[in-house]
C-alpha cells in the first residue's frame, strides 16, 4: 500500500501533489526512488481478515452477538432447504397422501443436522471458536436431497471390444 502525506493511493487512480498531477499509471511505472523523492512510502498491505468475525486484523466482533446472528442464520438455511418439500406435507394433511419415506427421513436429518449446527455454534465461548467451527466442513455439510439428481458413479474400464444388441463386435463387418 502506497501512503502520500498519510492518506492511501491506489495504484490505478491519477493523484495530485504539489500542484503536479500525475496520471494513473505512474505508481506502477515509478521506482522506488522516483516515489521516495516525492514522499510516498511503501506499507505492507494489512493482514487479511475475515470480515464476518471481526472488525479488523486481531479485533474480533462480540461473541454473544454473533452466536444469534450465526444461529438465526442456520435456522434460515435449514427452513430454506425444507421449503420446496413443504407441499407434501401439507398434501398430506389435507388429503393424507403420505410423503414418500425417504423425503420424511431427509426432512427430520435436516431438523437434526440443524440442531447440531446450533449446538455447536453455543458451544463455542469466543469469536475464533465460531470462526473455526462456522467455516469448518461439519458446518457447511447438509444432509444431501434424496430427490437431487446423484453424481455419476465411476465408468467401468473399457474394453478391447464393444459389443452391440445384434451380437456382433466392432471390427466385425456385416454383410
Amino acid at each position: 500500500m502506497f501512503i502520500l502525506d498519510g492518506k492511501p493511493l491506489s495504484p490505478d487512480v491519477a493523484f495530485t501533489h504539489d500542484g503536479i498531477q500525475y496520471p494513473a499509471n505512474w505508481l506502477r511505472l515509478a521506482t522506488p526512488e522516483q516515489r521516495e523523492a516525492i514522499g510516498i512510502t511503501e506499507e505492507p498491505d494489512p493482514a487479511p481478515y475475515d470480515q464476518r468475525f471481526y472488525w479488523g486484523p486481531g479485533l474480533p466482533k462480540d461473541h454473544t452477538q454473533l452466536v444469534e446472528q450465526w444461529t438465526a442464520q442456520t435456522r434460515t438455511t435449514c427452513g430454506t432447504l425444507l421449503v420446496p418439500t413443504d407441499w407434501m406435507v401439507i398434501r398430506q394433511q389435507d388429503n393424507g397422501t403420505v410423503i414418500d419415506p425417504a423425503i420424511q427421513g431427509w426432512r427430520q436429518d435436516l431438523r437434526l443436522a440443524c440442531e447440531l449446527k446450533i449446538s455447536g455454534i453455543t458451544a463455542t465461548t469466543t469469536t475464533e471458536e465460531l470462526a473455526a467451527f462456522v467455516t469448518s466442513p461439519e458446518y457447511s455439510s447438509w444432509p444431501p436431497d434424496p430427490n437431487a439428481p446423484q453424481p455419476p458413479t465411476p465408468a467401468e474400464p473399457a474394453s478391447d471390444t464393444i459389443s452391440f444388441e445384434g451380437g456382433f463386435t466392432s471390427g466385425q463387418i456385416v454383410p
